[in-house]
């Protein structure tokens, strides 16, 4: 299974570098082959207990799918840029790059040090790709680009040791290096628009998700670092959880995102959600969706309570949620993208400040929730957080997020690209949801080495296509220019990639097929 993930990967990220080709596609083939050789590394520390920190189990280490996708993502936006002629962010596609290479390699290098006894061969492969790597980082960044890499890199350190060392289990190092490199990043750029604030420039609604991810974050090892102190589930300390998001809220966060968009954050979200008769709609539409998802909720924790021998969700229950999220992304991405960018950040906020309630037992509601959504656990939620639903809401905005809206002027991208947003709608919400109900109704013939189907995949990959026709008929903005066999190779090979895959499909599927339709 390990072997044909990596295969799959591999023509993943020659497909890419067959339309994009330049000096970083030797860095990135280069990264791909010693990350092949690494993750065997990986997997044997985690199989016997020697990767310093505790990882997700029952599943490997994901170094090599992980470590493609932040190199790729910043090399189709470069290319892109480069083609709309937005040298800014074509050079920040340069940074993206060099910033994903540079973590990968660090996740490399520490594997290999710290197996015993050195593997002479994966040293010479890792020595090798570094010096790729930082030759072309010499002859392509700036001074300023450099070090804006190397703080990227000092973050991932320090934010590593922290939250790996709180959170066991929760990651394999694959889902660290995309979450936690993810938000160094965020983190870095958030830090470097703070001190070079320029009036009038920027997007509000990007500051928003900045502000937002950073300012969560923060919270969660603020209160981390006090509940070590003091019992979280008293009413003391639960007032005190919640004075304390108030005065970080309207005394940090608030005034940080005034600095931002020079105008009071509170009135321009309110004139922001309600400017046009459309967005209240869309707003009353997905407030009903979310009453039906709380609804799904006690329905089950109510049937578990009647029924007692059953004390988990199904697949398909939990694929309820699926169809949920894709019925509130779908009319978003027709209507009115921005709302949605906005509204996918605040729900995010919204999870996980409702995960710390859970995590740390917050009254009045902690201990409810952690009954409510026992129900719905899997091997995936083997730590003490629950992050399956804040990955499927990921999964989903992150395409809409990472969505070059300023390399594009008309608000859409030529060919098999303007179905970018749409990348976790047909990823997940299809493609992963159709997969996961026929395999496990219908499929009988197996994958070797895997638990899933070829009829879920096959099914997956129909489902996509019909999707696809779908978005052509009702978002007129979407014109695929005769593309459609590479769309199909793409939709193809990220169903195959979920097959095969142990890592948290959520938010890997979405971010592979974002990165093969840009291309």
């Amino acid at each position: 299974a390990v072997l044909v993930e990596s295969l799959l990967v591999f023509a993943a990220a020659l497909s890419v570098h067959a339309v994009v080709w330049d000096r970083f596609s030797w860095c990135a083939l280069a990264l791909a082959v010693q990350a092949f050789y690494v993750q065997f590394k990986w997997d044997r520390l985690l199989q016997l207990g020697g990767a310093v920190f505790q990882f997700r189990g029952a599943a490997n280490s994901g170094l090599l799918p992980a470590s493609m996708v932040i190199p790729l993502l910043g090399v189709v936006m470069k290319e892109r840029c480069r083609a709309a002629g937005i040298v800014y962010f074509e050079r920040f596609g340069v940074v993206v790059a060099s910033t994903g290479m540079l973590l990968a390699l660090f996740l490399s290098v520490l594997a290999v040090g710290i197996t015993k006894p050195v593997p002479t061969n994966t040293c010479i492969l890792t020595g090798i790709a570094g010096s790729v790597i930082i030759y072309t980082m010499k002859h392509s960044l700036t001074v300023s680009e450099v070090i804006e890499v190397l703080e990227v890199l000092l973050i991932f350190v320090y934010l590593s040791m922290i939250l790996l060392y709180l959170l066991p289990r929760c990651f394999t190092p694959g889902e660290a290096l995309l979450v936690l490199g993810g938000v160094s990043f965020v983190l870095n750029q958030l830090i470097k628009r703070s001190l070079n604030v320029i009036e009038g420039r920027g997007d509000p609604i990007d500051f928003f998700l900045l502000v937002a991810v950073v300012g969560v974050v923060l919270l969660g090892l603020i209160f981390t670092v006090l509940f070590t102190f003091m019992d979280s589930g008293t009413w003391i300390s639960s007032m005190f959880f919640h004075m304390m998001t108030a005065v970080l809220g309207l005394g940090v966060i608030m005034p940080w995102l005034y600095r931002l968009i020079q105008r009071n954050p509170l009135f321009w979200l309110l004139q922001f959600l309600f400017q046009t008769q459309t967005r209240l709609n869309l707003l009353v539409y997905w407030t009903f969706l979310a009453a039906s998802a709380c609804g799904v909720v006690f329905y089950q924790n109510a049937k578990r309570s009647s029924e007692s021998k059953k004390h988990q969700a199904s697949t398909i229950t939990r694929k309820y949620f699926h169809f949920i999220v894709v019925a509130t992304y779908v009319p978003g991405l027709i209507y009115d993208r921005q709302l949605l960018y906005v509204a996918a950040v605040l729900c995010l906020a919204v999870f996980i400040f409702l995960e710390y309630v859970r995590y740390f037992r917050i009254k009045p509601f902690g201990q409810t929730l952690r009954h409510l959504l026992s129900l719905f656990l899997d091997e995936r939620d083997s730590g003490p957080l629950i992050l399956t639903h804040i990955y499927l809401l990921l999964g989903m905005s992150l395409p809409v997020w990472l969505f070059p809206r300023s390399c594009a002027p008309k608000g859409t991208l030529p060919g098999a690209a303007a179905l970018v947003p749409y990348s976790g709608v047909l990823a997940v919400g299809v493609g992963d949801t159709i997969a996961s109900v026929f395999g496990s109704t219908m499929g009988e013939i197996k994958w070797p080495g895997t638990k899933k189907t070829f009829e879920g995949t096959m099914t997956a990959i129909f489902a996509q296509i019909i999707a696809v026709a779908l978005i052509l008929i009702f978002d007129s903005s979407v014109n695929l220019n005769s593309s459609y066999a590479w769309i199909l190779a793409s939709v193809s090979l990220v169903s195959l990639l979920e097959a095969y895959t142990t890592q948290i499909d959520n938010l890997l599927l979405p971010l592979y097929l974002q990165i093969m339709l840009m291309a």
